[in-house]
């Protein structure tokens, strides 16, 4: 795991609200991409060339963004995820050796080693799409838990009943949801940690720069009670949070 904290949330994407690695992922695939085109254009080799410098010079950032989510994974997620890392490392020796080829004026040899590496890089990005699509990786797993709320006002909680400063586990038909009071504000967020669904109910509450948090007792992802801003990772994303209202001293909540 990297220290400190902040180049660990950093390369999770928790400045940005959204995970890092796929992002610098298609920056990566996309440079790869572009000169696989262009190699298929007579007197394009100048810009093969820069788009395949590209991608090399990027897979560096990419693969530690990447690393750095797959520390947070559990088994089965890690064994795909070791798949997928070990074929973008021989996409980029194939990469690496089309750069040094063109760079000494053998554009024939350096095509045919770019083709061999964006072949394997697309094996290696359908595996990253298996992490993402078919076992959730690094994606906010607690936004499908939305849709099993209706629309609708629904009731939650008395207000007289809900302690100040202190996060309560309640629920909106099936759905666990967390219930934070801050004076005469209410916040309502949903109640599994969007990383890996940890029960956030069962967190501690945190203080950081002045603004009570919740972190999630399985993977320490922390998120401000009053918005569900993402604080620390791994979580990439911020917490679901619903719309309150107060009517006759009943919390109420509905989708955002």
């Amino acid at each position: 795991m990297l220290k400190p904290r902040f180049l660990r949330d950093a390369l999770h994407g928790v400045q940005l609200g959204h995970p890092l690695h796929p992002a610098l992922a298609m920056f990566t695939a996309g440079s790869y991409t572009s000169a696989s085109i262009l190699d298929l254009i007579r007197g394009q080799e100048v810009a093969a060339t820069t788009m395949v410098g590209l991608g090399v010079a990027s897979s560096p950032l990419t693969a530690l963004a990447g690393a750095n989510d797959w520390a947070e994974l559990d088994k089965e997620q890690r064994r795909v995820g070791l798949v997928h890392l070990a074929s973008n490392a021989v996409a980029v020796g194939f990469y690496a050796a089309s750069l040094a080829s063109r760079l000494n004026g053998n554009h024939h040899r350096g095509r045919l080693l770019g083709f061999a590496g964006f072949g394997v890089v697309n094996a290696a990005a359908f595996l990253g799409g298996h992490l993402a699509y078919a076992q959730g990786a690094q994606v906010n797993q607690a936004a499908t838990q939305l849709h099993r709320i209706s629309d609708g006002w629904h009731p939650v909680a008395d207000i007289s009943a809900l302690p100040h400063g202190m996060p309560v586990s309640r629920s909106i038909g099936e759905v666990p949801v967390l219930v934070y009071r801050d004076g005469d504000r209410v916040s309502v967020l949903l109640e599994r940690c969007g990383h890996e669904t940890g029960p956030l109910g069962e967190g501690r509450v945190v203080d950081i720069d002045g603004d009570a948090c919740v972190e999630c007792p399985w993977h320490g992802s922390v998120f401000r009670l009053n918005d569900g801003l993402v604080m620390h990772g791994p979580a990439g994303s911020d917490q679901p949070v619903l719309r309150t209202r107060v009517v006759n001293d009943v919390v109420e909540a509905n989708l955002p």
